[in-house]
């Protein structure tokens, strides 16, 4: 267990760090759609085929749509750029995404249904992620904040 004075000084080194460590958390956050939009832009085609594979309609257009988003987020979060704005889009984008294409339940039992169950968990994470961005609002280093 820790001393009253460990905790005092992880409180204070949070606190007095807050700027880059919210900084960082927006980049790590904003990684996740860093990573699928290069995915996307690198084999277009797959992700047609993926949401093509979810029954979903015009796959074509939906993949686009999504990279749209995906690099909005990105910017958003990594620049500090309509923070708020952003943690909301990125927080409905990945409830849309996890009840549209990661629904675990409907998978047998085995590999593919602890993948999907893998990245439910993911996305419920960036949920809460976005929620705490939503709150904490964009830091100290941010183009929200030089205005």
């Amino acid at each position: 267990m820790k001393s009253h004075f460990e905790s005092l000084a992880l409180d204070e080194f949070a606190t007095r760090q807050a700027g880059v460590l919210i900084l960082i958390g927006r980049i790590l956050l904003a990684w996740v759609f860093v990573g699928s939009l290069y995915g996307a832009l690198s084999n277009f085609s797959g992700s047609v085929g993926y949401f093509r594979s979810l029954n979903l309609p015009a796959p074509e257009l939906f993949t686009i749509t999504n990279m749209a988003v995906e690099a909005l987020i990105s910017v958003g979060l990594i620049l500090g750029l309509g923070t708020r704005y952003c943690a909301v889009l990125m927080f409905a984008f990945v409830l849309a995404a996890t009840m549209i294409a990661h629904r675990y339940w409907e998978y047998p039992a085995g590999a593919q249904q602890i993948g999907q169950y893998n990245h439910f968990l993911k996305n419920i994470s960036i949920m809460g992620g976005a929620m705490l961005i939503f709150v904490t609002g964009p830091g100290r280093f941010s183009l929200d904040r030089a205005t």
